[in-house]
Parts: structure tokens; sequence; C-alpha cells
């Protein structure tokens, strides 16, 4: 489509829909930073989710309570506030809604703070990515995900396989990765970090 009559050139661009590029999240925490861009256009339940919990200030503070080097680092239970609790990795968020931030649905957390699984685009479980933790059941994703170190796609929703967790972001650099595996080769008792890895902060932008 073609805009006549105004001879401008940028007001022919500015009448296009853009593509608004994905958000970045910026993971603060006490080994380092993280960037990792946000898979808002491919799966805007799970991101959607990941983002609202993320500017309410849900994960500040919490501890990372699961790594194994060569695999991942967990995160995002909410009793990992306390990073000895012998409850970490079993909390969600409060039950309740958030936007969907492309469609502008409203989206349910249910049952101790669960999402839809959104099984949409086929994106595997590959080093610096972020995908979601889950219990095994269906729909039982809530705050909880990972940061997978090396390409773990037996873990791809889409594989022929029991697990399924859909990747929602990937880290937008090296250094971000580095980080990564720093936090997965930290020394640990039981998976748990023994010197406790902090979330200072997430931001989203």
């Amino acid at each position: 489509k073609v805009a006549t009559g105004s001879g401008c050139p940028a007001a022919i661009a500015d009448s296009q829909p853009v593509d608004m590029p994905n958000p970045v999240a910026t993971f603060d925490t006490t080994m380092g930073e993280i960037k990792c861009e946000i898979y808002l256009d491919k799966m805007p339940i799970t991101a959607s989710n990941f983002i609202d919990l993320a500017n309410t200030g849900f994960y500040n503070g919490l501890h990372f309570h699961r790594v194994i080097p060569d695999f991942m680092d967990q995160f995002g239970c909410p009793h990992s506030k306390d990073p000895k609790s012998s409850r970490a990795g079993t909390g969600g968020p409060p039950d309740g809604t958030y936007k969907n931030l492309v469609t502008g649905a409203t989206e349910k957390r249910s049952g101790g703070g669960n999402i839809k699984d959104e099984f949409a685009a086929k994106i595997s479980n590959e080093p610096g990515t972020l995908s979601m933790a889950n219990t095994g059941s269906p729909n039982s994703g809530g705050s909880q995900f990972f940061m997978n170190t090396v390409h773990n796609d037996f873990l791809d929703w889409f594989s022929p396989g029991e697990s399924k967790h859909p990747v929602f972001g990937k880290v937008v650099d090296q250094a971000s990765f580095d980080v990564m595996v720093a936090i997965s080769k930290t020394p640990t008792r039981d998976d748990c970090p023994v010197t406790p890895v902090t979330m200072k902060s997430v931001t989203v932008a």
C-alpha cells in the first residue's frame, strides 16, 4: 500500500506497522550479569508470565537452588529466598492473572501459580536458552525456569521423551553465557550452591 498526497517518504514509512524488537531481560546476580532476549513474539503466554513476575519484583532476592555442571542452572522458586530451604524447588507464584503482552488477553495462574503449557515455537533447549521448569505434569509451570549450559535436546517439548520444557529466551552475548556456565560450576551440596548465588534483580527493557 502506497500513501498518496504527502510526498514525504517519512510519512509513508511511519504509516507502516513496525515489528517491535523482543525485550531483553537483565539478570543481575552475585556472580555477574546475564542478558537474555525474551521471545515475546514466539512464546507470548510464557514470556508475558516471566515479564510480569520480573516487573513486580518477584525474582529479586531469590537464589539459584539447583545447579549442575554440563547441564543447567535452575531458579525462580519463592522458597529459595532462604538459600538453604529444603522447600526450594517446590514453589510457584500466587494464583492470579497477568496480561498477554501480545494479544492483550488476560492469562491465568492457578493451582499453585501454574500457567498453560505453551507448545508453540519449536525452539530447542540449546546452550544459553531459558526454559520453563515443571513437575512433569501438564500445565505445571509457574515461576521456575532453568538456564541451559549445554544442548539438552531431550528436554524439548517436541522430542519423543517424557520431559516437555518450552524455551522462552536466550542469551544475547558470550559474556552472559560465561556467567551461566560459571554458576553451573560453583561448588554444591545436593546440587545446591554451597555459597549462595543471589539474584539481586531481574529487569526487562
